[in-house]
C-alpha cells in the first residue's frame, strides 16, 4: 500500500512496510512513538518539494476544493502509476473519488488510514530526509499567511461585513445622540427652560444654542437660517420673560461643545445613513425595495450575512429577532411571537393591528425569495422586488377594505370566516345542543 500524504513543503508518498499493524487501529499509535519506530512501518518512497510559495498555495487550495492540482496529477503519474496494483491510502475521500476517476486508481480511507496519517504527522522531520525543521516551519507559516489572504480576498461574504459594521455603528450613534441630546436640554434647560419647549427638533436646538449662547444674546441674534419666523419671535419673546438661572461663561462654553459634538454626530449620521443605502442598494436591491435598507441591514446583521439569510425559511425571517420572545412562549405555552425586526418595515406599519400578523407572514415570504434572488442570482436588478412589493400593496388594500365576498346573490355581503375549532370541541357543542332541544 502506498501512502499520499501533504505537507506544506510538498507532497510525500511513503510505502507501508508492514499492512498487518494497519488491522490493529487502537494500538497504531504506538507503532509512531519513535522514529526508529515509525521508520519500521512506513518508508519514503517519493518526495516532491514545492518551488514556492505560489506553488503550494495553489496546491492547498485545490486540496480544500477537493480538486487534483496539476503538480499532485504529475506526482502521483509519474510514482504511484507505475505500481498500479497498490492501494493509494488518501486523507480525503473527496479527492480519493478525484483521483480514481482522472487516474483509474484505487485509492483507500478509512479509520486506520486516517490513524496512520496522524502517526505519519507526528513523526515528519524524522521520515522526511533532507528537509532541515527551520525551513519546514517556515514553510508552513508562508503557506498559512497566503492561504488566509486568498481565503479573505476571495471570501463570497466579504462584501456583507460593511453592512453589518454599519448598521451596527448606526444603531451606536443613535444612543449616543439620544444621550447627548438628552443632556444639553437638561443642562441648558437650567438657564433657559423655555427654549426646549418651543424647539421641539433636536438638531434645530442644538444649532440654535450654538448660535445664541447666553440668553441675553437673542434679542441681537438672526435665527433665520435655523427657525422658521414665528418660532424666532417666539422664542426672543420667551427670552425677555424667561425664569432660567444665571451662568457662568464657563458653563456656556462647555454646553456649546457639547451642541457641537451633537451636530457633528449628526451629520456623519446622516453621512453613514446615505453609504449604508448605497451599499444596501448594490448588495441586495430586492430586499432593500421589500423591507427598506434599514430592516433589510438588520436583518442581514442578525443573519450574520446575505447569504445566511437566505438559508433561512420564511417563518425564520418573519420572526428573526424576536428569538427571546418565541423561547419564552413555547416554554410558557403561550402564543408565539408573529413578527421580529419585520415589525419595522413600513408594509407592516401602515397595516392595521388586526391584520399585522397576516402582511408580515406575506412580507416574510416574498422577503425570503427576494433576499436568496439577491444572494444567489446573476442579476443586480430590483425588478422582481418591486413586482412582489405591488403585489402586497394590492393585498394589503384587498385586507384593508375587507374585500373578501361572498360569491352569492348580488355579491355585496361580506364573507364571515368561522372560527377554527377543535374536531373534539364541535362534539361537544353538537352533544350540548342534542340535549337542550331534548330539554335534559
Amino acid at each position: 500500500m502506498l501512502v499520499l500524504f501533504e505537507t506544506a513543503a510538498g507532497y510525500a508518498i511513503f510505502k507501508v512496510l508492514d499492512e498487518k499493524k494497519l488491522q490493529q487501529v487502537d494500538s497504531l499509535w504506538k507503532e509512531f512513538e519513535t522514529p526508529e519506530k515509525a521508520n519500521k512501518i512506513v518508508k519514503l518512497k517519493h518526495f516532491e518539494k514545492f518551488q514556492d510559495t505560489t506553488e503550494a498555495l495553489a496546491a492547498a487550495t485545490a486540496l480544500v476544493e477537493g480538486k487534483l492540482s496539476k503538480n499532485l496529477k504529475k506526482v502521483l503519474k509519474k510514482i504511484v502509476a507505475k505500481e498500479a496494483h497498490e492501494q493509494l491510502a488518501i486523507h480525503d475521500a473527496k479527492l480519493g473519488g478525484v483521483i480514481k476517476e482522472k487516474l483509474n486508481l484505487t485509492c483507500v480511507h478509512s479509520p486506520a488510514v486516517a490513524e496512520l496519517m496522524r502517526g505519519i504527522r507526528n513523526q515528519m522531520e524524522g521520515l522526511i530526509t533532507g528537509l532541515p525543521p527551520r525551513e519546514f516551519s517556515a514553510m508552513s507559516l508562508g503557506l498559512a499567511h497566503s492561504l488566509s489572504r486568498y481565503k479573505l480576498k476571495f471570501s463570497p461574504d466579504k462584501v456583507d461585513t460593511m453592512i453589518v459594521q454599519a448598521i451596527s455603528l448606526l444603531d451606536d450613534l443613535d444612543k449616543e445622540l439620544n444621550n447627548y441630546i438628552m443632556r444639553s436640554r437638561e443642562w441648558y434647560g437650567w438657564h433657559f427652560p423655555e427654549l426646549g419647549k418651543i424647539i421641539t427638533d433636536n438638531l434645530a436646538y442644538c444649532k440654535s444654542v450654538r448660535k445664541i449662547g447666553d440668553r441675553t444674546n437673542v434679542v441681537n441674534t438672526d435665527l433665520s437660517d435655523i427657525l422658521p419666523e414665528e418660532v424666532e419671535a417666539e422664542v426672543k419673546l420667551a427670552a425677555e420673560i424667561s425664569m432660567g438661572t444665571e451662568v457662568s461663561e464657563q458653563d456656556i462654553r462647555n454646553i456649546l461643545h457639547l451642541c457641537d459634538q451633537v451636530i457633528e454626530i449628526s451629520e456623519y449620521r446622516a453621512q453613514l445613513y446615505d453609504y449604508l443605502k448605497n451599499r444596501m442598494m448594490a448588495i441586495a436591491p430586492n430586499l432593500t425595495v421589500m423591507v427598506g435598507e434599514l430592516v433589510g441591514a438588520r436583518l442581514i446583521s442578525h443573519a450574520g450575512s446575505l447569504l445566511n439569510l437566505a438559508k433561512h425559511p420564511a417563518s425564520t425571517v418573519q420572526i428573526l429577532g424576536a428569538e427571546k420572545a418565541l423561547f419564552r412562549a413555547l416554554k410558557t405555552r403561550r402564543d408565539t411571537p408573529k413578527y421580529g425586526l419585520i415589525y419595522h418595515a413600513s408594509l407592516v406599519g401602515q397595516t392595521t393591528a388586526k391584520n399585522k400578523g397576516k402582511i408580515s407572514r406575506m412580507l416574510a415570504a416574498k422577503t425570503s425569495l427576494a433576499v436568496r434572488y439577491d444572494a444567489l442570482g446573476e442579476d443586480t436588478n430590483a425588478e422582481m422586488g418591486a413586482e412582489n412589493r405591488a403585489k402586497l400593496e394590492a393585498r394589503l388594500r384587498h385586507l384593508e377594505e375587507r374585500g373578501i365576498r361572498r360569491i352569492s346573490g348580488a355579491g355585496k355581503a361580506l364573507a364571515r370566516a368561522d372560527k377554527y375549532q377543535h374536531k373534539r370541541r364541535r362534539r361537544k357543542r353538537r352533544k350540548s345542543k342534542r340535549l337542550r332541544r331534548k330539554g335534559l
